[in-house]
């Protein structure tokens, strides 16, 4: 190990949200470190080797849904930090099939947090699909832990981005991070800036409530995409009339495999894509913890292992 980024979701395993809480589990899923050994019949990795670690551990490569090629969904896939031991600690492990190249010209601190919150809006971003062409409109709700990156992400694909959140205060580091448009939803109706604006080809929902999301739904351009990252604990309310009439859709997207994340990590790199981050020693992880919960982080808190 040598640096590891604390999640919100490292909740499922220190409050035993999971689905059997009477195993212990060590946290943590945004792992980078080096390869100390390989296990028997790994040709493609080595002592030595730069690697990271995300969220999902490795793919089985047997069951059906691997068989189709959607790894992510994979019926056999650990979750690090959570089914699966993870990166608060020392020393971990995972499956040759998770383990994602890191850039030499990085950081381990600088690429921890981009291979899950990263990976994430990253992934987000590709579910667009095709109409989501340069210079198209797409909104990152929140600018958190998540949409800050989200911002950089998309401003660095070369989309119009508008920043929507629940106060003005960030208007000045949302221009900052790359947006172009910056939308208070105290004071403006969300969706009908969205509009005004000529229609969001996707909004990458990130705030962890569902009752902030359901308003930005009419924003959407015509066979415009909600793409759902925050787990919220309440539901989206959907008008019926507002996804038949323009042919629009609210869709989950759920991280990336690990060869998405080497490509997330190659954009980062050559497009100087970086998290904001809190960094704390490896022996601080109960407080890093504690202030990621808090929702006072600005805007990653990651361990310095090394």
């Amino acid at each position: 190990m040598r640096a590891c980024g604390v999640c919100h979701s490292d909740v499922l395993a220190v409050e035993g949200q999971r689905a059997d809480p009477s195993t212990p589990v060590v946290p943590g899923h945004e792992i980078a470190g080096v390869v100390e050994a390989v296990g028997p019949g790994v040709n493609a990795w080595h002592q030595g080797d730069r690697v990271g670690v995300g969220f999902f551990n490795g793919h089985c490569g047997e069951c059906e849904l691997c068989r189709r090629g959607d790894f992510v969904n994979c019926d056999n896939q650990h979750q690090t930090g959570t089914t699966f031991d993870g990166g608060y600690a020392e020393v971990t492990y995972a499956r040759a099939s998770g383990l994602v190249r890191l850039p030499d010209e990085m950081d381990a601190v600088d690429l921890a947090p981009l291979l899950c919150a990263g990976l994430t809006v990253y992934g987000a971003l590709l579910q667009a699909g095709a109409g989501a062409l340069p210079g198209a409109l797409v909104a990152i709700q929140g600018i958190g832990g998540l949409g800050h990156l989200g911002i950089e992400y998309a401003a660095k694909l070369g989309y119009r981005v508008a920043a929507i959140t629940r106060s003005g205060e960030k208007a000045g580091l949302a221009k900052q991070l790359g947006a172009d448009h910056y939308i208070d939803s105290k004071t403006a109706d969300p969706a009908a800036v969205l509009q005004e604006l000529g229609g969001a080809t996707a909004i990458v929902a990130t705030a962890t409530n569902g009752a902030s999301m359901s308003p930005l739904i009419p924003g959407l351009a015509p066979r415009g995409k909600a793409i759902v990252v925050g787990a919220a604990p309440d539901p989206i309310e959907v008008q019926t009339f507002d996804i038949i009439f323009g042919t629009r859709s609210v869709i989950g997207s759920l991280t990336g495999s690990s060869i998405e994340n080497e490509d997330n990590l190659q954009l980062a790199q050559r497009h100087g894509i970086r998290s904001m981050n809190e960094v704390m020693a490896f022996s601080e992880a109960p407080r890093a913890y504690e202030q990621m919960m808090s929702g006072q982080a600005r805007f990653r808190v990651v361990l310095d292992v090394a």
